[in-house]
């Protein structure tokens, strides 16, 4: 089964600020051990709130607001899509996350639509 690890409210440090090296080691020996039981699928930083737009149509009008969706303490840093054996795998990787140490690892199942493609790729492929 697939899961969404949601990382929230952990500062990173960035390209050539003290402590960047040992982060980037720490998180890159992460998705080595997610890969290493053949959990990983994805996952990708985000850029900071302040470069969110939030897009929404209400009767028929698109919205666009600057910022992110909701305005919340908690500050949504990125995400991994692990594929686990089940919850306690998961949930596991998740307490091995680095990001877990200091800031909080949501994890939730992805849920299976029926007829639903999000296969990455070329787009013209989805339909083999």
């Amino acid at each position: 089964m697939q899961y969404m690890l949601l990382i929230y409210d952990c500062d990173r440090p960035e390209p050539g600020d003290p402590g960047f090296e040992d982060a980037l080691a720490s998180v890159n020996a992460f998705a080595d051990e997610c890969r290493r039981r053949g959990a990983f699928v994805g996952g990708h930083p985000l850029q900071g709130e302040h470069t969110a737009t939030t897009v929404s149509v209400r009767e028929g009008k698109t919205l666009i607001t600057d910022g992110p969706y909701l305005e919340t303490h908690e500050h949504l840093g990125g995400a991994y899509i692990l594929d686990c054996a089940g919850l306690d795998e998961a949930l596991e990787l998740a307490a091995l996350c680095p990001m877990a140490a200091v800031g909080s690892i949501e994890v939730r199942p992805i849920a299976g639509v029926p007829g639903l493609d999000h296969r990455l790729g070329d787009p013209a492929a989805a339909g083999e």
